[in-house]
């Protein structure tokens, strides 16, 4: 109704109830994970995280301490999805998009968040959250540059 009132069906034609609900689920997760490690949120770290319980190199091991609920964080995330889709598409995987393209596209957005020093859920919502500039033109930038690349990729053709 709201969405209808703002002229915003457009944008999202199945409503904005699930979006609501999602981005209200997001932000208590990251409040219970803030307030019960004092670490904000971020998936980003997750591999290294990982990698210290078969690892002893340093660079891996400096995560040790906040490894478990990283992994936790992730599988949350993955199960996140995977009930999304029992719950709300009959358990079907709906995708257009190639898996070449889903794997390249998931190998880019890995490396992003390592140059970028952090992902949308760290920098998006814990780092805006909390007004750290670097976390806000961090954000900015990434938008931007996603708006333009679609934005070329559409331009061009370009299909899933």
């Amino acid at each position: 109704m709201l969405s209808g009132l703002l002229g915003l069906e457009a944008f999202f034609p199945n409503g904005v109830s699930h979006y609501a609900i999602g981005g209200l689920l997001v932000g208590l997760g990251t409040a219970v994970i803030y307030y019960g490690t004092g670490i904000p949120a971020g998936a980003s770290t997750f591999l290294e995280s990982t990698l210290s319980y078969v690892s002893d190199r340093d660079r891996f091991q400096q995560y040790r301490a906040s490894r478990d609920w990283r992994v936790v964080f992730t599988v949350g995330i993955v199960l996140g999805a995977a009930v999304y889709a029992v719950v709300f598409q009959g358990g079907a995987w709906t995708t257009e998009v190639a898996p070449w393209r889903l794997f390249v596209g998931g190998t880019l957005v890995g490396v992003g968040t390592r140059v970028g020093k952090g992902c949308t859920s760290g920098h998006g919502i814990c780092g805006v959250g909390s007004v750290s500039r670097t976390s806000i033109v961090g954000v900015a930038t990434f938008m931007l540059v996603a708006i333009v690349v679609a934005n070329i990729v559409a331009a061009l053709g370009v299909t899933p």
